[in-house]
């Protein structure tokens, strides 16, 4: 039961962390004065910290050697390119282009990650269409 628990927060924390960074690009391209509220700046964080911590408690529950695991290693490498891309998409990007750019390679990031924890390969979606 606590497996489940954990994979089912796992889950609701990806889908609630893209959402955000979604919501968040957008008010950024509008400039929103919504991205100075203090919710919408202290938020992300702490479902990223829960999204990253169950992660973490999955793989301690499995028994998995990240570093033999390849699609783990696929996973932290997409992990660690989505939060470069987020950072230029929110924050870091010196032009609109720029933050567009950074903002499309994030989405195509996470959803790289997505492929490869479906398929438990670093092939991603390229293995599940292959079938």
């Amino acid at each position: 039961m606590t497996y489940l628990m954990i994979k089912s927060l796992h889950m609701i924390t990806g889908v609630v962390t893209i959402s955000g960074f979604i919501l968040r690009c957008y008010w950024m391209m509008t400039q929103s004065d919504k991205l100075q509220l203090k919710f919408i700046r202290i938020a992300p964080h702490i479902i990223d910290t829960l999204f990253l911590l169950s992660g973490i408690a999955l793989v301690s529950m499995l028994h998995f050697n990240v570093f033999s695991e390849s699609w783990l290693l696929a996973k932290f490498a997409g992990l660690v390119a989505y939060i470069v891309l987020g950072t230029f998409a929110l924050k870091r990007g010196a032009t609109p282009q720029i933050r567009i750019i950074a903002f499309v390679g994030a989405l195509a990031v996470f959803a790289y990650v997505i492929g490869v924890a479906l398929a438990k390969s670093p092939a991603s979606w390229l293995k599940l269409l292959a079938g």
